[in-house]
């Protein structure tokens, strides 16, 4: 997208180029049609940088002013949170005035070096379009990668209550909807960057639906809270609690979120239906990681219901469980397909979570895990 997509014609050469405000005004609430998030931000900050340098030195070129540049910078802002990205610190809002660059460079030793100037506009808007280039780098491999086909489209997770009944509308275009007990789970539907989905998009998504007037801290503790509601059993419990622990170190809130009891596949209501076909077998994941590096990996925790029945209780009251080949066989072909479609499968036994060790067993698997999965570098 090129800056000039910003701006119409003038009427004269005094003024050339006209801002587009209501197009600017626009972006604060999703792309143009027909562009993306990331196009919009890598054009957003190609402007914000050749302005306030050019202010900043020979004042040739620039074409913003005092009284638009502060909207260019709110949907600048805008756009980055929608991509997960931190926005910048601006230490000023204009160009000129006692809240502008000029009066800023002058109470910082700037006055007689433009190379300062430089730096200064650098330091601020560097990070960003360095984090930028890095989304299109990973957007440009990722035509070329190995990793899960389609496109990403609707998360449905956390059912705390009734199992949410969904219907495929458009096995095409994998349009889903839920038919009976939505209340009963979470739906995500923001644009999904491509460096996959961290807890601080997550915590953000749950603020702007669910709590518009919490801080980011009291709505991740809430989010936390709602999703720990979603898990069935003790195993599951402490990989939850083991990886979210990680939330609260350095950097937690940029680690991949963990997103519990995953409708990845939709529903076999559907094979119910005559006018729908190819419904999975598999219907929810116990967890999923979107990775920086674009890997989709889920993990699962085994129970006994997943290999065996339960027999009739012996005269002391206890159950024990009868091996199926079955549900053993229905369970590994459903994950050759998941992998075949590039997904990734740790499965762990709820055994070996409730032994003495569990905890560290989950711990220093997350932590390689983590390591594997790293966004890539330049």
């Amino acid at each position: 997208m090129d800056v000039e997509a910003f701006f119409s014609s003038g009427d004269d050469w005094a003024e050339p180029w006209v801002l587009d405000v209501e197009l600017i005004e626009s972006l604060r609430f999703g792309p143009p049609a027909g562009r993306t998030d990331l196009e919009v931000a890598v054009a957003l900050t190609r402007l914000l940088h050749h302005d306030f340098v050019s202010h900043g030195t020979d004042g040739k070129g620039r074409r913003l002013d005092d009284e638009n540049v502060p909207i260019v910078i709110k949907a600048h802002r805008a756009v980055l949170e929608r991509l997960a990205l931190k926005p910048p610190t601006w230490p000023f809002r204009t160009f000129d005035g006692p809240r502008g660059f000029g009066t800023y460079w002058r109470d910082n030793d700037m006055r007689n070096s433009w190379q300062a100037r430089r730096d200064c506009i650098e330091q601020i808007l560097g990070p960003t379009r360095d984090a930028l280039e890095d989304l299109q780098e990973l957007e440009y491999e990722r035509r070329f990668s190995k990793g899960p086909s389609g496109a990403f489209k609707n998360l449905i997770f956390a059912a705390d209550g009734e199992k949410p009944q969904i219907v495929l509308r458009d096995a095409v275009n994998n349009d889903v909807e839920i038919v009976r007990h939505a209340d009963a789970c979470l739906v995500f539907t923001d644009p999904l960057p491509p460096h996959g989905l961290t807890w601080r998009q997550m915590v953000a998504w749950w603020t702007n639906n669910h709590q518009p007037d919490a801080d980011e801290k009291s709505a991740a503790d809430a989010l936390y809270r709602r999703l720990y509601r979603s898990l069935d059993s003790p195993p599951e419990q402490l990989l939850m609690i083991t990886y979210c622990a990680r939330y609260a170190e350095e950097g937690g809130f940029d680690l991949p979120a963990l997103i519990p009891q995953v409708y990845l596949h939709y529903d076999p209501y559907t094979r119910r239906s005559t006018k729908q076909s190819g419904a999975l077998y598999r219907q929810r994941m116990d967890f999923l990681l979107l990775a920086p590096d674009r890997s989709r990996i889920v993990i699962e925790v085994d129970g006994v219901q997943h290999y065996g029945r339960p027999n009739p209780p012996d005269e002391q009251g206890r159950i024990t469980h009868t091996a199926v080949p079955r549900l053993y066989a229905e369970m590994v072909a459903e994950d050759r397909r998941l992998r075949l479609a590039g997904y990734e499968i740790y499965r762990f036994g709820g055994w070996e979570l409730t032994a003495p060790g569990g905890e560290q067993i989950l711990d220093a698997f997350f932590t390689e895990l983590l390591a594997r999965h790293q966004k890539p570098t330049l």
